[in-house]
């Protein structure tokens, strides 16, 4: 029987691996992923939410350039290295976009840049601020790539630490989806009769109301905030799980197995947990891949609707809440951009949710 298991899950797998795009996806979630998880080493603005900002640069074109003038903080600044890699800098430091500097007698003199063809107002600052008096050190050209937001913040950076929710909400929604519905859908689907009729009316109730208006519900119960949307969402997406797994355990409990399984003296949860669940996980793995799908534009709607991620935490749906209005204004990059984020991570979960379904239909 091991053999066997073993032989039909290298079957799957050979066919997953000829599927190209869902190989693909596979290689892109996984990027994602790690682009999530390491964001702050890739950011380019490695403060915490990427949330380093300069008003006077504000929505600027993709590969603008200005030099930045860094003061240094007198601040002490104890913060381990773990933390500044998964949680961001904790930035101390004052940084001015300049047009031009000069250093005479001692004195940092500069220009603040000022847009839209305005005069910036000339300051001075004595050498003795920056350590052993080299301002030079401190003065970088910097090049925003995907350019800034109304903020003047670097939305490359932006981009990047906004993966990190949308890919996240995805697998702690899925988990918590797979818990309950797992659980719901087995004791419905093995046991039946009043425990079923009872299950199933708290599906149908549940199913019943919109995801979007019961997301927002929990939401405002639980309070604004990273954590209780990704609840939110997970407690809304239990159902149709629940509904698959009944339906598969309703067909398997009344296999050749499960009866040899009773006739062997086995207990009700170790039938379905040792015996049917296992063989009724691929429709379930199917349905998952497209629950990440499904959580990823929940949580961009509630972010853009403002009950998501709050500010200053980084999220694509709130980027595309904040700049939507750019479009008319020929600025469209500022939200097609987090736009084709979502769309692009979407699709990617979609594709391999059909390259799954392919590769574990053992009719094909």
């Amino acid at each position: 029987m091991s053999h066997k298991s073993s032989s039909l899950k290298q079957l799957a797998l050979q066919k997953f691996k000829k599927n190209f795009w869902g190989v693909f996806s596979f290689y892109f979630i996984v990027l994602v992923g790690l682009v999530s998880v390491f964001a702050y080493i890739f950011t380019p603005d490695d403060s915490q939410y990427a949330n380093q900002m300069h008003l006077s640069i504000h929505s600027k074109k993709p590969g603008f350039k200005i030099e930045i003038l860094t003061i240094p903080s007198q601040l002490e600044n104890h913060q381990s290295w773990l933390s500044k890699v998964f949680f961001g800098k904790k930035n101390t430091d004052t940084e001015i976009p300049i047009s031009k500097y000069s250093i005479k007698e001692g004195l940092l003199m500069y220009k603040e840049y000022a847009a839209d063809g305005l005069e910036g107002v000339e300051k001075t600052i004595p050498l003795s601020l920056f350590p052993n008096g080299k301002a030079g050190n401190y003065i970088k050209e910097k090049t925003f790539l995907f350019g800034t937001d109304k903020y003047g913040r670097d939305l490359l950076s932006r981009v990047l630490v906004g993966a990190r929710i949308s890919f996240f909400i995805g697998f702690v929604a899925v988990f918590i989806s797979l818990i309950i519905g797992i659980f719901m859908g087995s004791v419905a689907g093995y046991f039946g009769g009043k425990i079923d009729a009872l299950i199933m009316w708290i599906i149908n109730v549940t199913w019943s109301i919109p995801t979007l208006l019961l997301v927002i519900a929990i939401t405002l119960a639980l309070g604004k905030g990273f954590w209780q949307v990704f609840i939110a969402v997970g407690l809304t997406m239990w159902v149709e799980v629940a509904r698959v797994v009944r339906g598969q355990i309703i067909s398997a409990k009344e296999m050749q197995y499960v009866t040899a399984a009773r006739a062997l003296g086995f207990n009700d949860f170790r039938i379905i947990i040792r015996h049917i669940l296992p063989n009724i996980m691929a429709p379930v793995i199917v349905i998952s891949a497209a629950n990440f799908a499904g959580a990823i534009l929940i949580e961009s709607g509630l972010s853009f609707l403002g009950i998501g991620a709050q500010p200053p935490m980084s999220s694509w749906g709130a980027m595309i809440k904040d700049h939507y209005n750019y479009i008319i204004l020929g600025k469209p990059y500022l939200a097609i951009i987090p736009g084709l984020c979502i769309m692009s991570l979407v699709m990617a979960f979609m594709l391999i949710g059909n390259a799954l379904r392919d590769a574990l239909d053992v009719k094909n």
